[in-house]
């Protein structure tokens, strides 16, 4: 598959597509790159730890909180 063809099948996909698709080669490219680096191709707990948070996190930061406390089925003491 040529990047043409990549590229044309990236544009046909939702945005919300396209998104996941952006995630995923960010991940490939981290890994990838923590591969070149170490040279072991496997990511310590603590690594992918922190890049999966990023991911998770991704694009919240802006976001309003939508809960509150009275929102709580239960509350700790």
């Amino acid at each position: 598959m040529g990047y043409a063809e990549l590229i044309k099948k990236l544009q046909a996909l939702p945005e919300d597509k396209q998104a996941e698709v952006f995630d995923f080669v960010e991940f490939l490219a981290a890994r990838f790159a923590a591969t070149t680096d170490a040279g072991r191709g496997e990511w310590s707990g603590s690594q992918f730890a922190e890049f999966s948070m990023e991911q998770a996190m991704r694009g919240m930061e802006d976001d309003p909180v939508a809960y509150s406390r009275d929102d709580l089925r239960e509350v700790w003491r």
